[in-house]
């Protein structure tokens, strides 16, 4: 049997068939559904025996220990999917987003709580598997989808967003490893990268969320860790990227901010830099939906090096004013990050958390590489004393944000590993959020999302499960058979640029554009 396009997911699975992604009203469902009946007497299954217990774990497969774990399920005993509801996050969606520093919510976890997070999870995982890596296609490093059929071509119709703009990114010699490149000698760019995407909730899911939520996911490398090598080198002020702040001991690794502020007037997709194309957006969709009288909101998501740039671009939409607000104010600005490295040092920390007023919650593997660099030696968990002499070294960090640290050992799905990349992989660490209900808690999927996802892009789950190792993939490496029958890769549609009105928003951020290129 052959997997089939990522548009019809198939997963090859022990496991009860899910779809690969949710709507936007699955993530607001009961955290009580009731239990199948088939599910009550099942052996390998424990009722919830403390009051104290999440109540979502009354309707969720509990597995006591690991040698416990059923091979598989019948069709019959599958546990249902909770039932959507009106869930109070129109109400409760400040307190999500961050408006107390998560207090309260991580230990025990917060069920609304671990849904959002999953559900911005997915969007940055969207980015993964809309990626063309293929160094054979002639779109290599670009988007496999039309912008405008983005969340449908992933199984995600019903994601409540829409993709309003693309961002992409210049390619630089010294980063080989994040970057990819065609063996066409024809092909969509020489030089640009797709880098992640702009979205806004559409009107039905803006009632469900409270407000209107405008989404930037930002791409990471995959599983490849050698990116860290490309990009690992020393902290430079923010004004030598363009990025206005008035501390000037402001600092940041100067590879994420290289590949955040750089741009090519050659190229037609980088003639604005990632960090413009994204400030012109925001400003742009802020300024049209509070204009109508809308609660508006700014989430920024990514994984490992997404995670970096969702950082960056999130303390510069606020610094710069691009969520500003007439008469005063400004739109919330959140982040929610997976396995991200640190980005800047302790003045940036400061600076992120208190002028610029970002909020951010960081998950992270303890197990993963990734999170406790840059800054080994110096970073946030030194004593104060000593991060204050280290802070004129270019190489003290500090971590930003509140830390919701998981653990894949606690996993009964997961195989002991040495490999790295599976410590890394974001599938995973939706598993692990799935299972989460707080230190000292037994693992509990919660929502019953499918762990054959995590064998998508690594080899991760245990080998009794009979799911393959890196399933996810297109079918046939997307050639077809042309008319004559010979097999050819297929034209795709016009790639996306930019907008016109890019220059309009930016000059009102008071940002400089090339004249000759406007």
């Amino acid at each position: 049997m052959a997997l089939r396009n990522p548009s019809s997911p198939l997963l090859f699975s022990s496991f009860p068939s899910r779809q690969t992604h949710r709507p936007l009203s699955f993530f607001f469902s009961q955290r009580n559904p009731p239990l199948s009946p088939s599910l009550k007497n099942r052996s390998a299954l424990s009722p919830v025996q403390s009051a104290s217990q999440d109540e979502t774990l009354s309707g969720s497969v509990i597995i006591t220990e690991p040698d416990q774990e059923p091979d598989g399920y019948a069709e019959d005993e599958l546990p249902p999917l909770p039932r959507p509801l009106d869930h109070p996050l129109a109400e409760r969606w400040r307190e999500i987003q961050g408006r107390d520093d998560w207090a309260g919510l991580l230990d025990p976890m917060d069920p609304l709580l671990r849904s959002e997070l999953i559900r911005y999870g997915e969007m940055s995982q969207a980015c993964y598997d809309a990626f063309d890596y293929d160094p054979f296609s002639r779109y290599c490093g670009c988007c496999k989808y039309n912008r405008r059929h983005f969340f449908q071509s992933l199984g995600m119709a019903d994601s409540g967003y829409e993709v309003t703009r693309y961002l992409f990114a210049t390619s630089s010699l010294t980063l080989p490893n994040v970057f990819t490149h065609s063996r066409w000698s024809s092909k969509w760019s020489e030089r640009a990268n797709w880098i992640g995407y702009v979205a806004v909730a559409t009107d039905d899911a803006a009632t469900l969320l409270g407000r209107r939520d405008i989404a930037v996911a930002w791409r990471g490398t995959v599983t490849r860790l050698e990116w860290l090598a490309d990009l690992m080198d020393f902290l430079r002020p923010l004004a030598v990227g363009g990025i206005p702040c008035s501390d000037h001991g402001v600092k940041v690794e100067s590879g994420f901010l290289e590949l955040y502020t750089g741009k090519d007037p050659d190229c037609r997709f980088c003639k604005f830099s990632a960090r413009e194309q994204v400030l012109a957006e925001v400003r742009k969709l802020v300024e049209t939906y509070t204009a109508n009288g809308e609660e508006v909101s700014v989430t920024m998501t990514g994984h490992s090096l997404g995670s970096a740039l969702a950082m960056l671009s999130a303390f510069d939409v606020a610094e710069t004013g691009a969520t500003a607000v007439p008469g005063g104010g400004k739109v919330p600005v959140t982040v929610f990050s997976f396995s991200g490295p640190r980005v800047g040092n302790g003045r940036w920390k400061e600076r992120f958390e208190g002028v610029a007023g970002v909020k951010a919650l960081r998950v992270v593997n303890v197990h993963d590489t990734v999170p406790k660099v840059p800054g080994i030696l110096f970073n946030e968990r030194v004593p104060l004393a000593v991060r204050k002499v280290a802070e004129i070294l270019p190489w003290s960090y500090s971590h930003v944000g509140v830390e919701l640290l998981l653990d894949h050992r606690r996993s009964p799905f997961l195989k002991d590993t040495g490999d790295p990349s599976c410590f890394h992989n974001l599938e995973a660490h939706l598993h692990l959020l799935d299972g989460y209900h707080g230190r000292g808690q037994r693992f509990v999927l919660a929502s019953g999302r499918d762990p054959a996802l995590v064998n998508k892009a690594c080899d991760f789950l245990k080998d009794h499960h009979l799911v393959p190792p890196f399933w996810r993939q297109d079918e046939n490496k997307g050639m077809i058979r042309a008319a004559d029958g010979r097999w050819v890769q297929p034209d795709r549609p016009k790639v996306d640029d930019h907008r016109d009105d890019t220059p309009h928003h930016l000059r009102l951020l008071g940002l400089l554009i090339d004249r000759h290129k406007e």
